[in-house]
């Protein structure tokens, strides 16, 4: 007789499963189980494991998806006991690897329509977040004509060259590479476009990148030649639209953002830089909503800021608790966040989404 009620409480790996499927990524809205995110799961004794694999290392909603299936698993009053392991694997953009021979999982553009809006600086703080998190980052600085991540990163000189390739500079966990090392501080680039095109283009393929889940790209201000040329090298996963408040910002990101529509790279959302008294506040957010783009945040205007960039010891490193500090890091996730959900619905191939909500 006990045998048999032993046999009849039994919990079995198909009623674990199903109670999983039950559990929803909250950013693609599917359950983790068609969406592959469950592995290695055993059930023995109504002892139950399992391996949540993340899109992004980054992931915000971590949390939120152990306490969904710790609450679906607790269901079942036969499982005595859960393990939720963690582990990640970034989406790759296969357009990518297509057109380029370089192993990008995604490419960030880091743009703005006019020059002084801290865009280099939301791209230095964006690549060593995603460093952070434990992603493979590369930054690369295609602000060919005034280049300054180097001078950001804190490290100024390049390794010798490899296997006849350039060998990007490190620093943070960040892979970088950048004109300034192979130009004289004092060495204006008086170049048109085909040059231009042509450096760009040197910049993706002659460096030794390694497998990175993110090239974080700063672009030059503006929408001109350099924007062109990169949307022509290499398939951008999506570009972020950096603005301060003023309107005379906001109307300069708007040519920016429609330009990337045009070019047909997606939008993984608008950032407000330099928010608060002194430039005001708010006019990011209304331009993301304005365009039916994510809004990803508010910088607050901080003179650490600007000193953690002229050391070379950027904010998020140096002040990570301070306002600015604290803002970049609410930013990286949820900028992970959309990059794999672009991913992933752009390319039904990968895991066949169908999204709702």
């Amino acid at each position: 007789m006990s045998d048999s009620i032993n046999n009849i409480n039994e919990v079995t790996f198909e009623e674990v499963q199903a109670l999983l499927g039950t559990v929803n990524d909250p950013e693609l809205h599917r359950d983790l189980v068609s969406l592959n995110m469950i592995r290695d799961l055993t059930v023995v004794d109504g002892n139950v494991s399992f391996t949540i694999v993340l899109t992004t290392p980054a992931c915000p909603l971590k949390g939120k998806m152990e306490a969904d299936a710790r609450a679906a698993l607790a269901t079942n009053p036969d499982i005595a006991e859960v393990t939720i392991n963690w582990d990640s694997a970034v989406p790759q953009d296969r357009r990518i690897s297509q057109q380029i021979d370089q192993n990008f999982r995604n490419t960030i553009a880091i743009s703005s329509g006019k020059g002084g809006v801290g865009k280099t600086t939301v791209a230095v703080n964006l690549a060593i977040g995603l460093a952070e998190s434990g992603a493979a980052v590369g930054l690369l600085d295609a602000d060919i004509l005034g280049p300054n991540v180097p001078m950001m990163m804190g490290i100024q000189t390049m390794s010798p060259p490899r296997n006849r390739k350039l060998v990007p500079a490190e620093h943070y966990g960040v892979r970088y590479f950048s004109m300034a090392f192979l130009t004289k501080p004092d060495q204006p680039l008086v170049w048109r476009g085909p040059m231009l095109h042509s450096a760009i283009r040197q910049l993706l393929t002659d460096v030794d990148w390694g497998d990175l889940d993110y090239l974080v790209i700063d672009l030059p201000p503006g929408t001109g030649d350099a924007q062109l040329s990169l949307a022509q090298s290499i398939p951008l996963s999506g570009a972020i639209i950096v603005t301060q408040p003023m309107q005379v910002a906001v109307d300069d990101a708007l040519r920016g953002l429609k330009m990337f529509e045009n070019l047909e790279v997606p939008i993984i959302g608008v950032l407000e830089n330099m928010s608060g008294d002194f430039f005001g506040e708010g006019a990011g957010e209304a331009l993301a909503l304005d365009q039916d783009v994510p809004f990803l945040g508010s910088v607050p205007l901080d003179a650490g800021v600007r000193v953690g960039g002229d050391i070379g010891k950027p904010v998020i490193v140096e002040s990570p608790n301070s306002p600015a500090g604290k803002a970049f890091r609410d930013i990286v996730p949820a900028v992970a966040a959309r990059i794999s959900v672009l991913t992933l619905t752009n390319q039904p191939d990968i895991i066949p989404l169908n999204m709702v909500g």
